[in-house]
This record gives structure tokens, C-alpha cells and sequence, in this order.
């Protein structure tokens, strides 16, 4: 992205559901801050396919502009999934930050990818635990291509793909009663 980006994520602490709310409550605002994170992730990537310049960066750029049209699916099925709930899905993106440095702008979305994989790792615990499992399904579908822009992240920065498998999850793993800390 020539836009620099937060994370896709706002925080660790921002994942885990507020209190008070039913699962299925806190699935929908988790989803829509996912939702938000698909958009964030769209617009990076429309902006930087356009404005990465170089020879080094045409496959590049052409491989940004393709994830572009499947970030648009992903928002597209999790959109669905939060309707399906029984909620409205968010309409407003996570910010979006210029920046002028093509090795940034993979770093950036290096760094959006692996924090949606976290998410959507989540999501899919979390889904299974409610018994929502074809939405589950959906988030997996979404997971393998995400995993695949990681990878070819990773693979345009000249770097190892991040690993995520070993993160512990928040509190145990029980998101219903996980804190925010810090």
C-alpha cells in the first residue's frame, strides 16, 4: 500500500468480545471488525497495485491488484455471515495510510495479512463453539486465500512466511471471558 496501514487488526485486546453481549452478539461485532479489516485491506491494495513503480514491481503490482478483487469477495462473504446472524455489517474501513516506499507497503500488508489470519483463526473457533458451522466453512475458505497472499508477501519481501501456528489464544483459547490487557 502507498497508503501505509494500521494493522488490519486494532489491537489483540480489541478482538476478544465486549461483555454482556450474547455469542452470537459478540460474533457480529467481531465479523464487523473483520468486515472492516476486508475494506482496509481493499483499498490498500487497489492503491498500492496503481502506485508501486519499477520493473522490480510489475508482477507485483499485478498480484496486489488481483488480491484486491478477492478482498472484495471476502468482505462480500462476510458481509453475508453477519446479515445471516441477524446483523448489519460495518461500513467503514480500518485507516488506511499513505506511504511513498514499495518495500513498506509489502511490509504493511504483510504484516494485515498475518493479523487476519489470527482473526479469522479465531473466528472459526469461535463460530464452532456457537454451533455455527457453515459460517465456520466460509471463514475457512477465506483463511486458505489469506494465507496465500501471506505467502506471496513473504515470498515479494525475500523473507520467511510469519508463523502463526504456535500463538496461544487470548485467556486459554475462551473467548467468551477473555480480558483486554493492557
Amino acid at each position: 500500500m502507498t497508503v501505509r496501514t494500521m494493522s488490519k487488526s486494532p489491537t489483540a485486546a480489541n478482538s476478544r468480545p465486549p461483555e454482556g453481549k450474547s455469542g452470537r452478539e459478540q460474533l457480529i461485532e467481531l465479523l464487523n471488525g473483520d468486515l472492516r479489516r476486508e475494506y482496509q485491506a481493499i483499498i490498500a491494495y487497489v492503491v498500492y497495485s496503481q502506485v508501486m513503480k519499477g520493473a522490480a514491481y510489475m508482477n507485483v503490482a499485478a498480484e496486489l491488484e488481483k488480491h484486491a478483487g478477492e478482498e472484495l469477495q471476502h468482505a462480500i462473504i462476510i458481509a453475508k455471515q453477519i446479515d445471516y446472524l441477524g446483523g448489519r455489517p460495518a461500513v467503514d474501513p480500518m485507516p488506511v495510510h499513505p506511504s511513498g516506499d514499495a518495500q513498506e507497503m509489502l511490509r504493511l500488508d504483510l504484516d494485515n495479512e498475518t493479523e487476519t489470519i489470527r482473526h479469522y483463526r479465531q473466528r472459526v473457533r469461535q463460530c464452532e463453539e456457537l454451533g455455527e458451522f457453515a459460517v465456520a466453512e466460509h471463514i475457512r475458505d477465506i483463511l486458505m486465500d489469506e494465507q496465500d497472499h501471506q505467502i506471496a508477501l513473504a515470498t515479494a519481501l525475500g523473507i520467511e512466511v510469519p508463523n502463526v501456528s504456535n500463538e496461544s489464544e487470548p485467556a486459554g483459547g475462551d473467548w467468551h471471558t477473555a480480558k483486554p490487557t493492557g
